[in-house]
């Protein structure tokens, strides 16, 4: 667990909290901040407050980011027709068949399963680094972020 520390500027001021946060940390989503916002890991002077409420200026934000296992589904050993792979993204060829994510009727044996048992990190990301998808029936390409900062921009 990281605790991040923020001074918001003057300039802010009058802006939204989550919208001025969301300015101040690049790295990470607004929906991300606005949760951190709403589950008290953001607090000013030891303080809740919500993400609507109004930036004064200068005020000390805190924030508790945990790295927590965001997917409630585990690695499973699934063959992956990866086309393309660096630091940043993985491109694979989803074939026809293959469902995205755990869901409704299809709780193993998917392509997040898959994504989790070749690369254990991505159980850090938001839906293991799946920023779209394709319905079961349909083969593609698909784009998986390795990192939040490349699934903040890919989303």
């Amino acid at each position: 667990m990281n605790t991040l520390k923020i001074i918001l500027p003057e300039r802010m001021k009058g802006q939204r909290y989550d919208s001025a946060l969301s300015e101040m940390l690049p790295d990470f989503s607004r929906s991300k901040i606005t949760s951190w916002i709403k589950y008290g890991e953001a607090l000013i002077d030891k303080k809740i407050f919500k993400p609507k409420d109004k930036v004064k200026g200068n005020e000390a934000v805190s924030i508790e980011v945990r790295h927590k296992n965001t997917n409630d589904w585990g690695p499973e050993k699934i063959p992956l027709d990866i086309i393309f792979e660096d630091d940043h993204i993985l491109v694979i060829n989803k074939p026809t068949g293959l469902v995205t994510h755990p869901g409704a009727g299809n709780w193993s044996g998917t392509l997040a399963n898959a994504l989790l048992y070749y690369e254990a990190n991505l159980s850090n990301l938001d839906r293991s680094g799946i920023v779209h998808r394709l319905d079961k029936k349909t083969s593609g390409l698909m784009v998986i972020a390795k990192n939040i900062k490349s699934q903040k921009y890919l989303v």
